[in-house]
């Protein structure tokens, strides 16, 4: 699904000498209360932690020469407030600062591709191991629907803060709601959106995804995992079942048989393991797992976006058709390429032994 988000032009280009321009929204506030994750770990630090300061995140060192940053206001106490909002692009916006998460815009050093780029998002509640409480969801989706509307993104990834990816949604703020509550609010269903974003997202898998964080990354079309990474599905020990996907994904990704075992038992697994099951497509070592993920994101921005979006849209109908119906949207697919410029380009370009100059139209 596209989303039509309003655009207007850049009021703050990023420099072309390649320098990291930061812009940060002061120090985190104290959080004051222990937060419960649905993963079940209890880290020793999380009372009493020193808060991080947001001008001591660094920008990640990798080979692009763009990159910009948009700040998180607060660590790990999860309420919303009012945002100011910045121009991204002349079709995007994103706001100056997210409450939970930290936005950048990220760029290859051959910044002739036309939507070459990559937004990465990164989960930014560390003291509560990044757990999914609803206005983080509320800032996630919102930033990946600014990604999904410009036309300079060809690409999101998503990661977590710290040691983790998500530890799950935050039982805290779940813990004392009633039946008919989280019923008439349908609750989770909003998380369903990422799914419905029409560009790729890989998601790089940095430390613990249990629970929610679980459900979120398989809601990714790409999993990349970092070496130190766990999944898992622990809500049974909480006296409930996954809710966000958890028992619908997951055999689908790893089978039946695994699938029972990790929600039945709320056994974690490693990150080798999610690779030897199918979960997750790499395993990285951690300190290079962001990068990595950004040149799988520069690689597929370079793609026509046409063909990018199309092709996703294919892969995904695979999973609520039949064989027969699936091949029959395949084809109708490819056809439909065959009115798009970028096609006339890509062959071109094959048969006269160069690149291709795609134009995503």
């Amino acid at each position: 699904m596209l989303f039509s988000i309003a655009r207007q032009q850049f009021t703050n280009r990023l420099s072309s000498t390649g320098s990291t321009v930061a812009r940060r929204s002061g120090a985190l506030s104290t959080i004051s209360r222990s937060v419960t994750y649905i993963g079940g770990y209890y880290p020793p630090t999380i009372a009493g932690t020193k808060d991080n300061n947001c001008n001591s995140n660094k920008s990640y060192n990798n080979n692009c020469n763009k990159s910009h940053h948009h700040a998180a206001s607060s660590s790990s106490s999860c309420s919303s407030s009012r945002y100011s909002t910045r121009r991204l692009s002349s079709k995007a916006e994103l706001k100056e600062t997210y409450d939970h998460i930290l936005v950048e815009t990220r760029f290859p050093e051959d910044n002739n591709v036309v939507g070459g780029g990559v937004g990465v998002i990164s989960l930014h509640r560390p003291k509560a191991l990044n757990a999914l409480c609803d206005a983080l969801f509320d800032d996630l989706i919102h930033a990946v629907r600014a990604f999904d509307g410009d036309d300079d993104i060809g690409c999101i990834v998503i990661t977590g803060s710290g040691k983790a990816f998500a530890a799950g949604a935050d039982i805290s703020e779940m813990s004392k709601r009633e039946f008919a509550d989280v019923y008439k609010k349908n609750m989770f269903s909003q998380w369903a959106d990422i799914t419905k974003v029409s560009k790729p997202i890989i998601a790089a898998i940095n430390g613990f995804a249990l629970g929610g964080g679980c459900e979120l990354a398989m809601m990714c079309d790409i999993l990349l995992a970092g070496s130190k990474a766990q999944f898992g599905q622990p809500e049974i020990n909480l006296g409930v079942i996954p809710g966000a996907g958890g028992t619908q994904r997951l055999i689908r990704a790893v089978g039946k048989s695994k699938a029972m075992e990790m929600c039945l038992t709320g056994n974690r697994i490693s990150a080798q393991e999610a690779l030897d099951i199918g979960l997750v497509s790499k395993v990285i070592e951690t300190e290079f797992l962001l990068e990595e993920a950004v040149k799988m994101g520069f690689s597929i921005a370079d793609k026509g976006s046409v063909s990018v979006r199309m092709c996703k849209e294919a892969v995904n109908a695979a999973e609520e058709m039949t064989l027969a119906e699936g091949l029959r949207f395949e084809r109708r697919l490819f056809h439909a390429l065959f009115a798009t410029k970028d096609q006339k380009e890509g062959m071109a370009a094959f048969l006269e032994k160069r690149k291709a100059n795609f134009t995503n139209e």
